[in-house]
């Protein structure tokens, strides 16, 4: 099985360490662990900007004093 040697500082492994007990796992699983989590974190952010710009007309016409709408917020941000 393939594997991989990452250096830290010795601070930065005592931190990794510390995460990972706190995390309540081993070292290796908790650095295993951690882009597979980075990969998820991304999928589902890029999920709730998609749904959320898909819901922003909606949620414009029934809230219209909540937020300015995009057209108004991008004229102001260009000022």
């Amino acid at each position: 099985m393939p594997s991989l040697n990452i250096t830290f500082t010795d601070e930065e492994l005592e931190a990794v360490r510390a995460a990972a007990a706190a995390d309540g796992k081993s070292l290796k699983q908790y650095v295993h662990d951690l882009p597979l989590r980075e990969q998820q974190r991304l999928q589902f952010v890029r999920y709730a900007l998609s749904w959320g710009e898909q819901q922003r007309a909606e949620f414009d016409e029934a809230f219209p004093d909540e937020a300015p709408p995009r057209s108004r917020r991008e004229g102001a941000d260009a000022a």
